[in-house]
């Protein structure tokens, strides 16, 4: 009898989290630039809250950071471009001298791989691209359309954060209003709580990305690696995808110090990356960590994992903040129903033993 109720209880929360994805699924473009905004007003409300503070009507505050915040962007995306335009030929050369070592290498002791069978391999490639190049064409103007998709979602992302910025502390009272007394007290109480947690959350990533971006960029810089800026700036950006962006980005860093510059750099620069990710894991995280996070490691990557297979880069981006807010839901939910479920404190004073 116990095994039909939890196998009807499995069956039911599977359900439940395929209806979930259904809806989400088609709800995506509506919900992508609502959770993307929210995530940047994390970030841009302390800022916004000052200017208020200090005599800025809400519009103009919000305009400011809000204004701020694409400058940056901007700002770096101007550093990058030509940085990574002028170096790359460079590094295109030399990556074409680390793919004939890697053909000498395999003509030499103790493979002895024959010029046919490169040039066989090399012509299945070839015929294989040639094969897809309907489907790759096919990909280009669904590129072209995913360009103007991802244009109309950045534009909807500031307009929400804007009047998230703007008119947040109001958005609250008025779902209490909407929702009545008791209805309205949980959902506010929630929402605070979420608020608080996801604001903890990115800017402690924010700040222990630029510490991991500041320490590896400087390394970079030292060795002479090519687009050792560019490389701290994907250090930093990486950094908000916890342990795959790190991963990812350090890799990168070491494929471009072995183009570069040789084994011995890229050996140099991994051990630099080693330890910055140690005294990241160590120190930093353990210290500056939000406590309201309690989420662990397996969680994490779990969720980086689903969320990268089903949305891609952002969905890994977006994966841990969902979890965390997944998480403060399922705690408040627990709270609640042990307030509900707890005995009576008249029961529980009359269970105490008596002392002999």
């Amino acid at each position: 009898m116990w095994l039909a109720k939890w196998a009807l209880c499995v069956v039911a929360i599977a359900a439940g989290a395929w209806v979930l994805g259904f809806v989400i699924a088609k709800l995506w473009v509506v919900l992508l630039p609502i959770l993307l905004a929210v995530v940047i007003s994390t970030v841009l409300w302390p800022p916004t809250r000052w200017l208020t503070r200090h005599g800025f009507r809400p519009a103009a505050a919000a305009s400011v950071t809000v204004l701020g915040f694409i400058g940056v962007l901007a700002g770096v995306i101007a550093l990058i471009v030509p940085s990574v335009v002028d170096q790359a030929p460079e590094l295109a050369d030399k990556a074409t001298g680390g793919v004939n070592k890697v053909r000498d290498w395999l003509q030499g002791p103790p493979l002895h791989v024959r010029d046919e069978q490169l040039e066989s391999a090399v012509k299945a490639i070839v015929d294989r691209l040639q094969s897809s190049s309907t489907q790759i064409a096919s990909g280009v103007f669904s590129g072209v359309s995913t360009a103007t998709s991802t244009l109309v979602t950045l534009f909807l992302v500031l307009v929400l954060t804007f009047f998230f910025v703007k008119d947040g502390p109001r958005l609250l009272p008025w779902l209490h209003a909407v929702l009545g007394s008791r209805s309205g007290r949980h959902l506010e109480e929630v929402l605070n709580r979420i608020w608080s947690t996801l604001g903890g959350f990115i800017r402690t990533q924010a700040l222990v990305s630029l510490i991991d971006a500041v320490f590896i960029g400087a390394g970079l810089l030292l060795l002479d690696v090519p687009l050792a800026f560019v490389l701290a700036v994907l250090t930093f950006i990486g950094g908000f995808v916890p342990i795959v962006g790190a991963f990812v980005a350090g890799a990168l860093a070491v494929l471009v110090a072995l183009v570069a510059n040789g084994v011995t750099t890229a050996l140099i620069v991994l051990g630099i990356i080693l330890a910055v990710q140690q005294l990241e894991g160590n120190v930093l995280q353990p210290v500056l960590q939000s406590r309201s996070m309690q989420l662990h490691a397996v969680v994490v990557l779990v969720a980086v994992t689903a969320g990268g297979s089903l949305y891609g880069i952002v969905g890994a981006f977006l994966a841990v903040p969902v979890a965390a807010v997944a998480a403060v839901v399922l705690r408040y939910l627990g709270e609640q129903i042990d307030i509900v479920t707890a005995p009576p404190a008249e029961e529980t004073e009359d269970c105490e033993p008596v002392p002999e």
